[in-house]
């Protein structure tokens, strides 16, 4: 996997601008922050997170991949506020499960989603290298 960082640019933190990458792609549906029995746990942001982080990482080990196969991510939140007083639990959060492992990511605000009580989604693109 190859970080693409154009010269000059500022750093970004906490995602990469672009990433190159060859091999097999692993696709994961936006996943919520409930358990595997489907249920939310809690409707605090961060700990919807971290599950549906969780369950993302779960999807990606059924191919044989691991976090730090992710290249893409997006999230979708209905909680801007929540998020932004969040950050760095939820950055904590993050380096807890991928490490320092930063990809190309997007973050959605959205007035609700499908399963309720969600305040947070996450969908990811992964790529197992070639051998």
């Amino acid at each position: 996997m190859k970080i693409l960082q154009p010269r000059g640019w500022k750093p970004p933190i906490g995602y990469a601008n672009g990433i190159e990458s060859a091999g097999r792609m692993v696709f994961v549906a936006g996943q919520v922050g409930w358990n595997e029995q489907q249920v939310f746990e809690s409707e605090a942001l961060a700990v919807q997170f971290e599950q549906a982080l969780k369950n993302v990482i779960a999807v990606l080990a059924e191919a044989g991949a691991r976090p730090e196969h992710v290249c893409r991510m997006t999230a979708y939140c209905c909680d801007k506020p929540a998020y932004l007083a969040a950050r760095s639990e939820l950055g904590a959060i993050w380096r807890r499960h991928m490490g320092r492992h930063y990809p190309a990511m997007s973050m959605i605000f959205v007035s609700d989603l499908l399963d309720s009580p969600g305040k947070i989604e996450l969908e990811a693109t992964a790529v197992i290298p070639e051998k």
